[in-house]
């Protein structure tokens, strides 16, 4: 596999072969959901205990197989970054903020690629372990154009490919991380607007889901790139995708800078939970089903993910 790869959308040969029974965590039928709990401050909460939860499924509760503190998992990490032309002028910004991240981030068995996303995805470094290798592929990171690409069944139908997001999304928890162990996480750096993309936002998020990913977006955007025309430019899809997966949105502003929404991913990556357990419904139809972490200590907030899709018998 070389350095660099076109990804050219949800059409693509697959970068990886993928196991097509394998969704979220699961082991035999436990399932694992990897979490993270905050204060009515919204401080990070990391002492807590099994028997400070509850968690129900589709409206029934379910008994908690076990429960550990995950500071110290391995981490598999996923940055994709938007080179639109509206970004081109925070590309430098962020080039040295991800160095920055990985160099401090990465332990002896965390592992991370890079993806920029424009009118195509470009995968600029495979899975690594190697802070040097992961800081080398920052400097691929340029603007890429929007592009005019085919669509539909007839040679002329067209549509303008400029930021897809929800594609590169779909890439990377499908083709690089559905195959992974242990937490996983995609940080998707953008200013949330998605244009051309072949994927919905729900492939989307269900691509996420199936592979147990959690989606943090860091909503960064140049208000000089758009000057007055601010129409469609917000973080609600970011917003969807993160927090349906049990992620977040960090926003870039001016008291935030990138550096720090970086030292805060690295906070709670590092202060979360994992809980098993075994579904109450014998049935192994593939469905998603509806999920919910309760504190038992009201002034709690979990943040996790929404829900998960059952393996087929």
């Amino acid at each position: 596999m070389t350095r660099r790869q076109i990804l050219a959308g949800a059409a693509a040969a697959p970068l990886l072969a993928q196991d097509p029974g394998s969704v979220i965590r699961v082991d035999v039928e436990l399932v694992n959901v990897t979490f993270s709990v905050r204060d009515k401050r919204g401080a990070l909460v990391p002492t807590l205990l099994k028997d400070d939860f509850e968690v129900w499924e589709d409206g029934k509760k379910q008994d908690i197989r076990s429960f550990t503190k995950e500071g110290d998992l391995p981490l598999t990490i996923g940055l994709l970054v938007d080179v639109s032309p509206s970004q081109e002028r925070l590309i430098e910004t962020e080039r040295r903020a991800a160095a920055a991240f990985f160099r401090t981030v990465l332990k002896n068995k965390d592992m991370a690629f890079v993806i920029s996303f424009g009118g195509e995805a470009e995968l600029l470094q495979d899975l690594t372990s190697s802070p040097k290798l992961l800081t080398q592929s920052l400097d691929g990171l340029r603007v890429n154009a929007s592009v005019q690409s085919p669509i539909g069944q007839g040679p002329i139908a067209t549509t303008p490919r400029g930021t897809i997001m929800f594609d590169a999304v779909y890439l990377a928890a499908d083709e690089k991380l559905k195959g992974e162990v242990d937490r996983k996480v995609v940080l998707l750096i953008t200013d949330g607007v998605d244009m051309g993309s072949r994927k919905k936002i729900g492939q989307a998020i269900e691509s996420a889901h199936r592979s147990d990913a959690i989606i943090y977006g860091i909503y960064y955007f140049d208000r000089a790139a758009y000057g007055y025309h601010m129409y469609g430019v917000s973080d609600g899809d970011l917003r969807k995708m993160s927090e349906d997966t049990g992620g977040r949105v960090f926003r870039v502003e001016r008291r935030t800078t990138l550096e720090d929404v970086f030292k805060q991913l690295e906070d709670e990556m590092r202060n979360q939970y994992t809980l098993s357990y075994s579904s109450t419904n014998p049935s192994r139809d593939g469905g998603f089903r509806k999920l919910e972490i309760r504190a038992k200590n009201k002034e709690l907030k979990v943040q996790a993910r929404r829900g998960y899709f059952a393996s087929r018998s």
